[in-house]
């Protein structure tokens, strides 16, 4: 194969660059919806973005879990389980998000840890 005849097509390292960011694509990050279902679901009764409540700010909780592979995952146990959580020294039941949906929850989380 003569090299000049290849440059004329994409190239390989291109067609695999796109390959590659074609999932990351269809997982973008929508914060419209992700506020949208964190207002829904109640969240920011205890959490805000940039203040500590009831519950810890997103950026603390995105502080907390920055570098950390199994990020995404605790935190879809813990907003998919209603785990206890202790406030102002009792323990009572952590809502779930109010949705079935794995996309929607994932979303959240993305957003949640993008702050």
């Amino acid at each position: 194969m003569h090299l000049l005849s290849f440059r004329r097509g994409p190239s390989a390292v291109g067609v695999v660059f796109i390959l590659l960011l074609a999932p990351l694509a269809a997982r973008a990050l929508d914060a419209d919806a992700a506020q949208a279902l964190v207002k829904k679901s109640d969240c920011l009764k205890c959490h805000a973005v940039d203040k500590k409540k009831d519950g810890p700010s997103y950026k603390e909780v995105a502080a907390k879990y920055k570098g950390k592979p199994d990020a995404e995952q605790r935190l879809f146990t813990h907003v998919t389980t209603n785990p206890k959580v202790k406030i102002d020294g009792k323990e009572e039941e952590h809502n779930s998000l109010k949705t079935k949906d794995e996309a929607e929850v994932r979303n959240v989380i993305q957003w949640i840890l993008s702050r």
